[in-house]
């Protein structure tokens, strides 16, 4: 099996991150405690092997136990500095952006690296809380029974984020379609304005009436007392002679174009039977004989 290499780093998480996947390996493999930093120490590289010389110059290493090659280790990688370091960082470490898993993941690193700031299960757990987004964190610690155990609180923080996405998916898909009505009903009022407006035409049309009506009164107005010659309809019995066109009727032998009357009680200008033609008091002026 692959131990994977390591060549010196002054990141701390890296470091610890090498050791952790060595130690899994070599416990997988079933070797003795002499065995692992054998292992261990082939697995370093440039700096790291540089480093696992200095250390071979004062001790005798062939007899030493996985514990002991933790301490160089740890002296060497894990130095005050960057402790202190990762100490602010764990104790002012906040979730964010990150989801739930990804920030339990980032905060049991860390955590591993400050043992001293975690001594117990119920201090992981109220660091873990104040680790957490304050929605996420409320949801977790309602109730009569917070958490006091870290999986249980991982659990709860996991839940309470789901529901919380959730919310805010549905939020998001209320303000899309708010948002995709204002643009379908914009779109219908600019078409309605491009459109011809029949009640604007109905408006307009009553203003020329108006207009035309004020100036027929002033022009009523301007022409008072003066008489205006018309011209007058010609009668239609005033053009009975004009009947050379007319088909000649086979009953009477008159050219005319009505019902011929000829041989009936009818009145020859208004059709109806009871009188004659000239005592019809039809309007008999405007009518033409009907024969």
């Amino acid at each position: 099996m692959n131990a994977p290499e390591f060549e010196g780093t002054t990141d701390l998480k890296v470091a610890d991150n090498w050791l952790i996947d060595i130690q899994v390996i070599l416990d997988f493999m079933g070797l003795t405690e002499q065995e692992k930093v054998l292992c261990a120490s082939f697995a370093l590289k440039k700096d790291a092997r540089h480093w696992w010389m200095t250390v071979q110059m004062r001790r005798n290493v062939a007899n030493m136990g996985w514990q002991d090659f933790v301490t160089e280790f740890s002296t060497m990688y894990y130095n005050g500095e960057i402790l202190a370091v990762q100490q602010d960082e764990f104790t002012s470490f906040k979730q964010g952006s990150m989801s739930v898993l990804e920030a339990v993941n980032k905060f049991e690193q860390v955590a591993r690296l400050c043992p001293e700031l975690v001594t117990n299960e119920k201090e992981k757990v109220r660091r873990m809380m104040k680790m957490f987004r304050t929605d996420i964190a409320k949801q977790v610690s309602a109730g009569s029974s917070p958490p006091t155990l870290v999986a249980d609180c991982i659990s709860r923080a996991m839940r309470a984020e789901y529901w919380i996405n959730q919310d805010k998916e549905a939020r998001v898909q209320i303000f899309k379609a708010k948002k995709e009505e204002k643009t379908v009903e914009k779109q219908i009022q600019s078409r309605q304005n491009q459109e011809p407006n029949s009640k604007g035409q109905t408006s307009n049309s009553s203003q020329n009436s108006k207009q035309f009506g004020r100036n027929k009164r002033k022009g009523n107005a301007t022409g008072q007392g003066q008489q205006k010659n018309y011209p007058q309809k010609k009668s239609i019995r005033g053009n009975e002679g004009n009947n050379n066109n007319y088909p000649v009727c086979v009953q009477c032998g008159k050219k005319h174009l009505c019902m011929c009357r000829m041989g009936t009680n009818a009145c020859y200008l208004c059709g109806k039977e009871g009188h004659y033609a000239r005592n019809c008091t039809s309007n008999s002026q405007n009518q033409n004989p009907q024969f």
